[in-house]
């Protein structure tokens, strides 16, 4: 039998998760445009429905483009997402399904996804674009990336403004950059095992 995969070490796993904290401030430091190939190039790789990937993404770096995002945030985000090195609109594609020849090239995969209701397969986009929005998470802190994940933003305006088309549609807003830990509040706690689970 071959070995189970190794586990990370400790150092990993606090960077990933115990360390890692939920950023608002930031260090006046850019993240390069390398970097944001890099984060993407990793978080592609984490398992979604059929392989569908409907995960879509803009990078607000500019100052014009933050400009065009601020209407649409709420007044609480506004200051910590404008001093934001970078703010990803995490978006998934109506029409990811146009990919599937390409992402699962064993069986013909867009029937099916055209034969759903088209409810149920914009669930799917948006389900699995979550998914791979938390996988671009935990490959930004994996970078050395800090991120601030939000949802006090009008979709709407979003998508007005960014994908007119309207093949597109936003589903959270992640600010990254090298967060300011002298302006972290204290952490919140969490839930323990006998609080949230049941093993059965």
């Amino acid at each position: 039998m071959a070995n189970p995969r190794p586990s990370l070490d400790d150092a990993s796993l606090n960077t990933l998760f115990n360390d890692a904290r939920s950023h608002n401030a930031w260090l006046d430091r850019p993240v390069e445009d390398t970097v944001l190939k890099r984060l993407y190039e990793l978080a592609r790789m984490g398992p979604t429905a059929a392989n569908a990937q409907p995960l879509r993404l803009v990078f607000v770096k500019s100052q014009a483009a933050k400009e065009k995002l601020k209407p649409a945030l709420s007044a609480g985000n506004v200051d910590k997402t404008m001093n934001a090195p970078v703010t990803a609109i995490v978006a998934y594609d109506t029409e990811f399904y146009e990919q599937m020849p390409k992402l699962f090239p064993a069986r013909d995969m867009k029937p099916m996804f055209l034969g759903m209701p088209s409810e149920a397969r914009e669930k799917s986009a948006y389900m699995n674009s979550s998914l791979q929005g938390a996988y671009l998470i935990l490959a930004a802190r994996g970078l050395g990336l800090d991120c601030g994940p939000m949802a006090g933003f009008d979709n709407a305006k979003v998508d007005a403004t960014f994908f007119p088309d309207g093949k597109w549609k936003s589903n959270f807003l992640l600010n990254l950059g090298y967060g300011d830990p002298a302006r972290l509040f204290p952490r919140n706690p969490r839930l323990d095992f006998a609080d949230a689970c049941r093993i059965e």
